[in-house]
């Protein structure tokens, strides 16, 4: 009996010593009346979702709140879109994109409190953003107030105890590593799009998780295409199809401490885009 019971300890204490399994979510936008889009979420056999409100009332946040707990999905995060124009390519993109072109900034950052509210209001602990085109070089003038309005809104997430998550994508690792030290705060991070390096020629996402890994705070599970075009971005592909490495990835976070979920982003519509996001789910709990 003795023995036994020793033995039983042992496996209990290494399974508890074990990392748990990284869950698995999509990204979606939802609606004021949010019933039909975390069903969806749901019924595909995702816990976890990253959610883009088009209504940031708190009505809208209290249905949000009531229609996640009666589906029991977990949303990890409220993502910060525009106000327009955001163009996605490498001619108007910079001019157009995040907190960095001077026109837009002031509206964006609103865009990105108002955000914040909501997502207070609806229970959700971080928001997250793409900054934009962040200059290379530290001395441009567009650098320092890029870090400014990182620095402003990052603090007013951190006043409703949120995270605030820079979306990799526009800039290469080491610049988004360095403006994270530069805003200097605790409470800021990366949502760490493997595919969006890719997509933007950025670089390699296996290597960038070596620079960004203790920053990484979400994960966008997308895969893609290197630009061959110099004017548009690289091609989008399922899961499976393109350049990103998951299993060194997915290796690599989880050494970094990583546990948070990987949030499938397939950016099409329709069946298709059901289609494949479900293939990537068994992609990536092969994997996992």
């Amino acid at each position: 009996m003795t023995r036994r019971l020793l033995l039983q300890t042992a496996t209990a204490a290494t399974v508890l010593a074990q990392p748990a399994r990284l869950k698995l979510g999509i990204i979606l936008s939802i609606s004021p009346d949010p019933d039909a889009d975390i069903r969806r979420v749901h019924d595909l056999g995702f816990p976890t979702c990253q959610v883009m409100p088009r209504d940031t009332s708190a009505a809208s946040a209290a249905n949000l709140r009531r229609t996640l707990d009666k589906y029991g999905i977990e949303a990890t995060s409220a993502v910060a879109t525009g106000p327009p124009p955001e163009t996605y390519d490498f001619y108007h993109g910079p001019a157009t994109i995040g907190l960095v072109p001077r026109q837009y900034r002031q509206a964006r950052m609103a865009r990105i409190q108002e955000v914040s509210t909501f997502a207070k209001a609806a229970g959700i602990p971080a928001v997250q953003t793409h900054c934009g085109f962040i200059p290379e070089d530290p001395n441009d003038p567009l650098y320092g107030e890029t870090i400014e309005a990182i620095r402003t809104v990052a603090q007013y997430c951190g006043s409703n105890g949120q995270d605030f998550r820079c979306e990799t994508g526009q800039e290469t690792p080491i610049t988004l590593l360095r403006a994270l030290r530069d805003v200097n705060l605790k409470n800021v991070g990366v949502n760490f799009d493997v595919g969006n390096l890719i997509l933007y020629g950025k670089g390699d996402p296996a290597m960038a998780v070596d620079i960004l890994g203790p920053f990484v705070q979400g994960v966008h599970a997308k895969d893609g295409l290197y630009p061959t075009d110099p004017k548009q971005l690289g091609k989008e592909v399922p899961i499976g199809k393109g350049e990103v490495k998951f299993a060194t990835i997915i290796g690599k976070l989880k050494a970094y401490g990583y546990r948070n979920p990987l949030t499938i982003e397939r950016e099409i519509q329709g069946d298709q885009q059901t289609a494949d996001i479900l293939e990537a789910k068994a992609y990536l709990e092969n994997l996992l």
